[in-house]
């Protein structure tokens, strides 16, 4: 059994019991403990519905049993509790929003820069993106015992949330000021894309300033987690300047 993922009847459901997080919950369709599926439910925990075929690749032929969680190294802060610990330092935030990544190396990696950088916090999507995981945690190498993360449903109404808090929201796009002309003190938070597909259009739409990167060479785009660390290190230049 890999250390993430806990499959069968009985350890799921014991498993919801306890007060481990989880990402999401694999369940084959025709799964017949509708009391499993209930706790599932009850808790608010993605449930992906899928065939036999999956869960036997992702527990490599276990015995499942129809159902199978993906448990996460640590839990989710709520966004609220991160804004009131920022308030109660009495500083001004420093906080990152990624937006659909999928790489858990690149989320391990933006974590590790992060701590290193001062983030007060992480904001990630609940769905179609990287959640929290093992290889994220081992990435991370430490930092995110220092770094809360926060997962939320939706970007665009965080956000909003964050504006009406004092924020200003920069994304990072190709299209942008370069990033070094901007004013990045006060309350900052930096909205980095995924893998390939960049800043989701509605999210961009809700930033406040879009930052842009020069590049000189032949390649169009950055890692998402260079691109992370360059625009937090300014941040922290601008600071302390």
């Amino acid at each position: 059994m890999k250390e993430d993922i806990v499959y069968g009847k009985n350890s799921v459901k014991e498993l919801l019991q306890s007060e481990r997080p989880i990402n999401k919950i694999h369940i084959q369709k025709g799964f017949k403990e509708q009391k499993i599926v209930d706790l599932a439910k009850n808790a608010d925990i993605l449930i992906k519905w899928c065939d036999k075929t999956l869960l036997d690749k992702i527990t490599e032929n276990g015995n499942h049993q129809g159902i199978a969680a993906m448990v996460s190294p640590k839990a989710y802060t709520d966004i609220d509790v991160i804004l009131k610990n920022i308030e109660e330092k009495g500083q001004e935030g420093f906080l990152v929003i990624l937006d659909s990544l999928e790489d858990p190396h690149n989320l391990g990696s933006i974590i590790r820069t992060g701590d290193g950088a001062g983030v007060d916090g992480i904001i990630i999507p609940k769905h179609r993106a990287v959640p929290l995981t093992f290889t994220v945690a081992k990435v991370a190498a430490g930092a995110l015992e220092h770094v809360p993360v926060a997962q939320v449903t939706n970007l665009s109404q965080t956000i909003e949330l964050l504006k009406a808090k004092g924020y200003w929201i920069f994304g990072a796009d190709m299209d942008g000021t370069e990033y070094y002309k901007a004013d990045l003190k006060g309350k900052i938070c930096l909205v980095i894309g995924g893998e390939g597909k960049g800043i989701g259009q509605l999210v961009k739409k809700h930033c406040d300033v879009i930052l842009s990167i020069p590049l000189k060479g032949e390649v169009s785009s950055l890692n998402a987690g260079v691109a992370a660390g360059i625009l937090m290190y300014e941040v922290v230049k601008q600071r302390n300047s």
